[in-house]
């Protein structure tokens, strides 16, 4: 049996009943099973709060709100989601759903968009999450997204800001490695779009001696950019909105609403990018329980 909790939405971070409902079905299949232990103190829905306050507000674990339960309680289950990968299963889990909800398949979608941000460093970060990227100009991280046409991450990454687009790409494919080797062979190529910072032959070719088949499942392409004489004579000048390549980068400008996501404060990349994973988790949830409760209302 789930704990179960009946507080209200105390702060705009906070999950609403409709979300709550939603993620209370899933947990039990998403989380390992869990030893005979004397129950629970504080519900999942209070420690899930707590860990939703710090992704939004972007306080210390310390700092959290009295009402909320012990920081070191939410940060002990956020440590354990994140280390036996219970945060990346729902990620996968309400991707597939969110897909569902609008029709589309569930897995193997034909469309995928890359890119990397470079996000600056605090005084927080480790050796291991420093990196200076020269073209950008940052010294901190720089964070990989994978998304499907609707936005929504497929897979996130983090190295340091060093490392180039194309290492950076080829890392989180070789880590999700397993999503293009379970992909049926009849399916149609899988499209990743990329920019012109990405060069597909290099791409190709560290991927192919991981998995032989791989190019038989993907192809990589590059967008189209608008030259200035084509800028010109469409009276366009600066940035010009490129095609399907915009939704990518409305992701990364979703992640800028949680201001623990604006500058990296994190001392690992494995925390990172479970940051970037929950941040998406909870937009997810928000549109799966905002599009019930529409049926809801038109039924």
């Amino acid at each position: 049996m789930m704990p179960t909790s009946s507080v209200t939405m105390a702060y705009s971070s906070s999950l609403s009943n409709a979300e709550w409902d939603l993620l209370e079905r899933l947990l039990p299949k998403i989380l390992p099973p869990k030893q005979q232990t004397r129950p629970l103190k504080w519900s999942y829905r209070e420690i899930i709060d707590g860990i939703l306050y710090r992704l939004k507000n972007g306080c210390n674990w310390a700092d959290l709100p009295k009402d909320l339960p012990p920081y070191s309680t939410v940060y002990w289950y956020y440590k354990q989601w994140r280390q036996d990968g219970t945060l990346e299963r729902l990620l996968t889990v309400l991707h597939e759903r969110v897909r569902v909800q609008v029709g589309k398949k569930p897995q193997w979608t034909t469309l995928i968009m890359m890119d990397s941000q470079a996000v600056k460093n605090t005084c927080h970060a480790s050796v291991e999450t420093k990196g200076f990227c020269f073209y950008k100009a940052t010294n901190g991280i720089e964070r990989h997204l994978a998304v499907d046409s609707l936005g929504f991450p497929c897979f996130t990454h983090c190295t340091p800001a060093n490392v180039s687009d194309d290492a950076g790409l080829i890392a989180m494919l070789r880590q999700h490695i397993d999503y293009f080797r379970a992909k049926p062979a009849h399916l149609p190529k899988t499209t990743i779009l990329l920019d012109h910072g990405y060069h597909p032959d290099t791409l190709q070719s560290a991927l192919e001696p991981v998995y032989p088949q791989m190019m038989s499942k993907i192809q990589f392409e590059r967008s189209a950019k608008p030259s200035k004489a084509e800028k010109a004579a469409a009276g366009k000048t600066g940035f010009v909105p490129v095609k399907a390549r915009w939704v990518i980068e409305r992701s990364n400008a979703w992640m800028e609403r949680c201001k623990s996501l604006v500058k990296n404060f994190e001392r690992t990349l494995d925390n990172a990018t479970a940051q970037l994973n929950l941040c998406f988790i909870r937009l997810m949830l928000k549109r799966l329980a905002r599009r019930l409760r529409d049926l809801k209302w038109l039924l």
